[in-house]
């Protein structure tokens, strides 16, 4: 590591004073000088290889985007299915209640007609 800072500090050095000393790679070039050529694209991608792992952690976030928007529609349809069953269920339940309560009004006034039919009999 000190080997690579010495290199950093000498090229930057060499660069302030001369103007033909390109900056962008330096930091490529100090790593192959020091740990060989077959480590710089280990440690340091070149821009090309930086541009292709951008690009895919792009397509990544965009599957993941579209793999969201999918799950959210599909929870949306649930949710809309389980409302319309909560509905219909409700609905049902009602109109058992309403059944029951008009078979009970019936049977109310069967029970006060056969009671009025014997209060009849028991007069005459």
């Amino acid at each position: 590591m000190e080997k690579l800072k010495e290199k950093k500090a000498e090229y930057e050095a060499i660069a302030s004073t001369d103007s033909s000393v390109n900056l962008d790679n330096i930091d490529n070039k100090i790593i192959t000088e020091v740990l060989g050529p077959e480590s710089s694209q280990q440690h340091m991608p070149s821009g090309s290889q930086a541009q292709v792992e951008v690009q895919r952690l792009r397509d990544q976030i965009a599957q993941i985007q579209v793999s969201t928007v999918e799950q959210i529609v599909e929870f949306q349809r649930k949710y809309e299915e389980l409302q319309q069953q909560l509905g219909a269920e409700a609905a049902a339940r009602e109109a058992v209640a309403a059944a029951r309560e008009a078979e009970a009004v019936a049977m109310a006034a069967e029970q006060s007609r056969k009671y009025n039919e014997l209060q009849l009999q028991l007069q005459q």
